[in-house]
C-alpha cells in the first residue's frame, strides 16, 4: 500500500498521481492500481512514467470509473499497487527514437531518462502536457498538436524506435518500419500496446494479442512486442 504524494490535473482527463514508497521496476514495465475495496473488481494497469528515490510517477486518462475514483485521490490518501509487471522495453544503444501520441507519453520519459540522447517525438490532439520534462534528456524533442507525430519522424535514420499510442498510430509504425527495412535501412521497432487488462499476471487471457506465432499476452508477453510480430485486425 502506497500514500499518493500528489494527484496533478494536467490537461482535460489527464492526470499525474506520484505514490510515496520505495517502488522500481524497468522501462515499459506496469503496475496494477486500485483505490477502493470490492468495486470495481479490477485493478486497473498504469505504465510507469518515472521512478524517483522515494515515490514513483503515473500519467492516466480518466475513461471509466476506475480512473474517475483516481482523479478524486487527494495527497495522503492510500492507495493499493502491485507489480512491476510485463516485459517492458530492452536496454539498446546506437540511435534511438522515442515515439509517444497522447497519454502514450507516459512510459516514454523513463526510457529518455534511461537512454539519454535519444530523440524524442511527442504528438497531441489537443493540449499537450509533461513535454518540457523529457527536454533535458533528449538530443531533439519535437511536439505536434493537432497534427500526425509519424510524419515527423524518418524511420531509416534509427537503429531502434519505441512507439507508444493509439493502436492506429501503432499499426502506421510498423507499416513505416517495413518500409524503411523495404529500402534497405532495417530498424527494430516496438510497439508498446495499450490492451484492457484484468490480472496483469497473465492467468485471465483478458489482454491477448494476436501475434505470427499465435495468441499472447500484452501482461505477460508484452506490454511491448516487436512491431514484426503483431498481427492487425482493423
Amino acid at each position: 500500500m502506497g500514500t499518493v504524494i500528489s494527484n496533478e490535473r494536467l490537461a482535460d482527463n489527464v492526470y499525474h498521481l506520484r505514490v510515496g514508497g520505495g517502488y522500481g521496476g524497468e522501462m515499459g514495465q506496469f503496475y496494477m492500481l486500485r483505490a477502493w475495496g470490492a468495486y470495481p473488481v479490477l485493478s486497473r494497469p498504469l505504465s510507469i512514467h518515472q521512478v524517483n528515490e522515494e515515490s514513483i510517477d503515473f500519467l492516466y486518462h480518466v475513461v471509466g470509473e476506475g480512473t474517475e475514483l483516481f482523479a478524486q485521490l487527494t495527497p495522503g490518501d492510500s492507495i493499493g499497487l502491485e507489480g512491476p509487471f510485463g516485459s517492458g522495453f530492452p536496454a539498446v544503444t546506437g540511435r534511438v527514437a522515442l515515439i509517444g501520441g497522447g497519454i502514450g507519453i507516459a512510459p516514454l520519459l523513463y526510457c529518455a531518462r534511461e537512454i539519454p540522447g535519444s530523440d524524442v517525438y511527442l504528438g497531441f490532439s489537443r493540449e499537450p502536457y509533461r513535454t518540457e520534462e523529457f527536454r533535458p534528456y533528449a538530443a531533439k524533442l519535437t511536439v505536434d498538436v493537432g497534427g500526425l507525430i509519424l510524419d515527423n519522424v524518418d524511420f531509416s535514420e534509427y537503429d531502434h524506435i519505441f512507439v507508444c499510442g493509439p493502436h492506429p498510430m501503432l499499426k502506421a509504425a510498423q507499416l513505416k518500419g517495413i518500409a524503411a527495412a523495404t529500402a534497405g535501412s532495417p530498424v527494430n521497432v516496438y510497439l508498446s500496446l495499450e490492451n484492457r487488462m484484468a490480472c496483469g499476471i497473465g492467468a485471465c487471457l483478458v489482454c491477448s494479442v494476436s501475434c505470427k506465432d499465435g495468441q499472447r499476452k500484452a501482461c505477460a508477453d508484452g506490454p511491448v512486442f516487436l512491431a514484426e510480430e503483431v498481427v492487425f485486425h482493423d
